[in-house]
């Protein structure tokens, strides 16, 4: 697991090929906007948050964000717990981003 700044987060993800954009924040949250192509699963979720993320392939290189870095931060750990070879925080979360926003 790594934080990442909003700069380094984009630069890597942009040339990464086995890049996956996780967001882990609520429905309300994402309905204020989200990354283009990004996996949704709500951190709240609790149990079924593991389940889902269980799922996933521990190969991708994943980059995770939530609305302050919190969240993320705290998903990376799980990921890196369940064995993931990649999960990188976006620090300060999607409040700072800057990038490409879907509404």
């Amino acid at each position: 697991m790594a934080d990442l700044s909003q700069e380094e987060w984009e630069e890597q993800l942009e040339n990464d090929d086995n890049a996956v954009i996780l967001d882990v924040r609520t429905e309300e949250e994402i309905e204020e906007g989200y990354i283009p192509n990004a996996v949704h699963i709500d951190f709240y979720l609790g149990e079924e948050f593991v389940d889902e993320l269980g799922k996933l392939d521990k190969t991708k290189n994943y980059y995770v964000y939530c609305r302050s870095g919190n969240r993320s931060g705290q998903a990376c750990v799980i990921m890196d717990d369940m064995g993931f070879e990649n999960a990188y925080n976006l620090e300060g979360g999607f409040m700072n981003w800057t990038g490409e926003v879907a509404e």
